[in-house]
């Protein structure tokens, strides 16, 4: 795992991870906090099988935050995107863990692997369990990257999401 001088140090001359508000209150020891750009409410169901060749991405529509920035959301499964932008050499992974505010307030985000070699501004499953539902500010750190070693992989990764929500 890496820690804060090695993250700090990857995110500064390599731009492992751009697009935070603050470095200093985003790195955490034993990882870097990633922030909550906007949500997103499915509108349709999606599809998943094992070669991808029928896989069906499901449709989704913004949410609009009050003025002062919260969204209200009632129990429900919802995307979250991210302010952050990563950009993963390729002899390092990442996997994110849910902010203990999230799960002690009923929320918790389903996400996958950040691969060697991935680069993009990433999106993660948010579900509200709370029967009473949850208000989050934009900009609120939900989740935790952790970053691992993996020894340099022989191809980096290459799916439909790489580059996703990058500028041109």
């Amino acid at each position: 795992m890496l820690n804060d001088q090695a993250l700090r140090y990857l995110i500064t001359n390599h731009q492992l991870v751009t697009g935070y508000i603050d470095l200093d209150t985003q790195l955490q020891p034993s990882g870097f906090d990633i922030s909550l750009h906007h949500i997103e409410a499915y509108t349709d169901g999606g599809a998943a099988d094992y070669s991808n060749q029928e896989r069906v991405i499901a449709e989704t529509t913004p949410l609009e935050a009050d003025p002062e920035g919260w969204y209200s959301l009632p129990r429900g499964a919802y995307k979250v995107v991210y302010n952050e932008t990563v950009k993963m050499p390729l002899d390092v992974a990442a996997i994110a863990r849910t902010r203990s505010t999230l799960l002690r307030n009923g929320a918790a985000l389903g996400t996958a692997v950040w691969d060697p070699g991935y680069q993009g501004r990433s999106s993660s499953l948010l579900v509200v369990h709370n029967p009473h539902g949850i208000r989050l500010k934009r900009d609120a750190r939900i989740a935790q990257l952790i970053f691992f070693h993996t020894g340099e992989v022989e191809k980096g990764y290459s799916g439909v999401y790489q580059n996703e929500r990058m500028k041109p």
